[in-house]
């Protein structure tokens, strides 16, 4: 673990899924860490949170019009290095954590 000037962080890795077939182009997730909204890419990366307490991770979509594949995680300090994060293929639908 690293200490920064906000505590003890760890990295977690984020897997960001598209479906292969979905009814809206050019879109890309936005991934909120503690209410810090930060653009994101479909496939997998790491990010720095938190070591000693729960994070809130969100993700959304957004394309232009609407906000749409919402979903919430809430990683434990002791809980799982990963999350994926899957999209819906529908752009009124949510996402989801598995």
């Amino acid at each position: 673990m690293v200490e920064l000037a906000g505590g003890a962080t760890r990295r977690i890795e984020l897997r960001l899924h598209k479906p292969w077939f979905a009814l809206y182009a050019g879109v890309r997730p936005t991934l909120v860490v503690e209410g810090r909204g930060q653009p994101a890419q479909w496939g997998v990366g790491t990010w720095q949170v938190a070591a000693d307490r729960p994070v809130v991770i969100d993700v959304f979509l957004f394309n232009r019009l609407w906000r749409f594949g919402q979903a919430r995680a809430v990683l434990l300090a002791d809980g799982a290095s990963f999350l994926e994060y899957r999209a819906p293929m529908l752009p009124f639908r949510s996402g989801r954590f598995v």
